[in-house]
């Protein structure tokens, strides 16, 4: 997913000419202004050495909530939670060496997810930089290929200046993360600390209004189309572009694929869309893709896992491509009209265009009725284990349809992600949080607590897998001790189930290294350790009982819960594409590849042109 945004630039920065306000104060206390004056009202972090100075001024903050983590991974990943949540720039921070680096992993996962997130690590004194001092790290050049920009602060002067910078480029165009480094001997100086400060940041302008010639060019390929795909990424999300995209693709009518990243901008339960493409998608959805003549690409990325082999990928199929970053314009796949822009202006100027040029609409009913036929006659559904055992997708979907849609659901990396894109019904935009990018195990429980520290009112839901809950899981310590009632949906195969699923179907069912647990023992003892880490929990192992744990996990809401379901070890992700396959090579269960023709992947879904000849008229 390629984000697009108009974010306006951070609070009480400004440029020259506005009246500042002066204060002789320390360079952490000024850290802790510059926090308060941006707005910021909760951080994520945990103390160490290089960061005393900065706790120290925290300490005294009125306005500043500190949600004390229990690992510096857990505070970047609630960080993402939290920005994903409400659209705001979410702040961790970090001591030096180990502190700041296991921050790494969550601000790579915020980079390629583009999550506005500001990273503040203390750091050495500044005369110690370069001598190996104890807890030194070059964090600066560790996270420079995952950022969208750094800094170290030698000058206490710069403070003000290099936070308010920070928070604007991570908020504005695409957003990413900032990480600002300040050494320990700036934040104990003492200066006249000057707010607001100017923002100078020579060449960064990002272009957020399209051109209208591009714009025009657009509706031109649109009005002829014969089998048009709007192709969603999650930038429509970024840009706050839900209301104008089911504006436009209502006005044109064509259908609607949303990438994993985008689940939620465009409903579920809309006529026009047609679900998530790419390797574990709808076959609606790839089947719309790869028989399409037009893709209208917003904010989206052309991700392998989405275009599968890329040589085969939407083979007839010009490409309209949109996105504020135009570094991703053309970068995979060739773009016949580029436009760069904010996804929501380039929407609203395409609704416009459209309506000001008398161009009719395209006239797409056949091709909308064959993708219609698509999603009847390949519905999601699944298997229950011949053994048995409980139904992860069962879980899930029951989980969907007690919940509702006005929850947030948080997703960590593997079999459950997929299953939960597939069987949880998303309405809104901001509902459904997942490490997409990077795919961080690990990513689900302090996300969540993020998303709970962002929307307090909001029922949240992490659903995790037992490998990847055995990674972050100390941070429900954190939800217990600062009130955050998250709820945990934990699939408990006993297994790493997408890499197991891949050793079944690819290699010869030869399980290496991959099971967690012998299958009929509860070891680890996920209830007893969510007991004693302050949270109420429950074990699950059969259907009838399902509805009832979800019911009083529900009623809980004085600490966080954990509902162990024990499910079947061999439940597969279906449909699937295999890795550097064809999207029309799609999987609808094993050993079923629906519309797929053996001697030609290009030529597959042919069924379509039974109906329509490439004239388009009805044979």
């Amino acid at each position: 997913m390629t984000a697009a945004s108009n974010r306006s630039p951070a609070t009480g920065a400004t440029s020259a000419g506005h009246q500042a306000q002066t204060i002789r104060i320390t360079g952490a206390e000024a850290i802790v202004k510059s926090l308060e004056n941006l707005g910021v009202t909760t951080v994520f972090g945990l103390p160490g050495g290089a960061v005393l100075p900065l706790y120290e001024s925290l300490y005294n903050s009125t306005r500043l909530r500190h949600v004390l983590v229990r690992h510096e991974q857990g505070a970047g990943h609630a960080a993402t939670g939290y920005a994903q949540a409400n659209g705001q720039v979410g702040v961790c921070i970090a001591t030096s060496g180990p502190g700041a680096t296991n921050l790494v992993t969550p601000i790579a996962d915020a980079y390629l997810d583009s999550v506005p997130v500001v990273a503040i690590t203390g750091q050495v004194g500044a005369d110690l930089l370069g001598s190996d001092a104890f807890q030194e790290a070059d964090i600066r050049g560790i996270t420079m290929p995952v950022t969208k920009h750094n800094f170290i602060v030698k000058d206490p002067n710069e403070i003000g200046s290099a936070i308010a910078e920070a928070f604007h480029l991570a908020s504005t165009g695409r957003p990413g993360p900032v990480l600002v480094d300040i050494p320990k001997n700036v934040q104990n100086a003492v200066f006249d600390f000057v707010w607001p400060p100017e923002i100078d940041l020579p060449g960064y302008r990002p272009v957020v209004k399209p051109h209208p010639k591009q714009i025009s060019g657009a509706v031109e390929m649109i009005a002829e189309a014969k089998k048009p795909v709007l192709y969603i990424g999650g930038g429509c999300i970024k840009a706050g572009a839900h209301d104008v995209l089911r504006e436009f693709a209502e006005y044109t009518g064509i259908p609607v694929v949303t990438t994993l990243m985008a689940l939620g901008v465009f409903p579920d339960s809309h006529p026009q869309h047609m679900g998530m493409p790419g390797m574990h998608g709808t076959v609606a959805a790839n089947g719309a893709m790869q028989k399409s003549d037009l893709l209208i690409a917003i904010g989206a990325r052309f991700d392998d896992r989405v275009t599968g082999d890329l040589e085969h990928f939407a083979p007839d199929a010009k490409v309209i491509h949109a996105d504020i970053d135009p570094a991703e314009i053309s970068k995979i796949r060739v773009a016949d009209l580029p436009i760069v822009g904010d996804a929501k202006e380039v929407l609203h100027g395409l609704l416009k265009a459209y309506k000001k040029s008398g161009k009719k609409t395209p006239d797409i009913a056949r091709w909308n009725s064959y993708l219609k036929g698509l999603k009847e006659t390949y519905a999601r559904g699944f298997d229950w284990p011949e053994d048995g055992s409980l139904a992860p997708q069962y879980v899930i979907n029951t989980l969907s349809e007690m919940v509702g849609p006005d929850a947030i659901y948080c997703a960590g990396v593997g079999q459950h992600q997929m299953w939960s894109a597939q069987f949880i019904d998303y309405e809104r935009p901001r509902t459904w949080l997942n490490s997409g990018g990077l795919g961080t195990m690990g990513y689900a429980v302090p996300a969540a607590m993020g998303a709970k520290a962002a929307m307090p009112d909001t029922e949240v839901w992490a659903i995790d897998g037992d490998g990847c809950f055995q990674m972050t899981n100390q941070e429900l310590v954190t939800c217990a001790v600062e009130g955050f009632p998250i709820k945990v949906a934990l699939i408990n195969n006993g297994n790493l189930g997408m890499v197991r699923q891949w050793q079944t179907l690819f290699y010869g069912g030869r399980y290496s290294h991959t099971k967690l647990r012998n299958q009929n023992e509860y070891v680890p003892d996920f209830v007893g350790l969510a007991q004693a880490l302050g949270c109420a929990a429950f074990r699950v192992t059969t259907k009838e009982e399902v509805e009832h744990a979800i019911a009083r996990a529900r009623e809980i809401n004085d600490r966080p819960v954990v509902i162990d379901f024990i499910v079947g070890e061999d439940a597969q992700v279906w449909p699937m594409v295999a890795a550097g396959m064809s999207n029309s090579q799609v999987e609808y269960a094993r050993g079923l590849r629906p519309l797929f023709d053996e001697d030609s992947a290009a030529a597959s879904f042919q069924d379509l042109d039974d109906a329509i000849d490439p004239d388009g008229e009805e044979n």
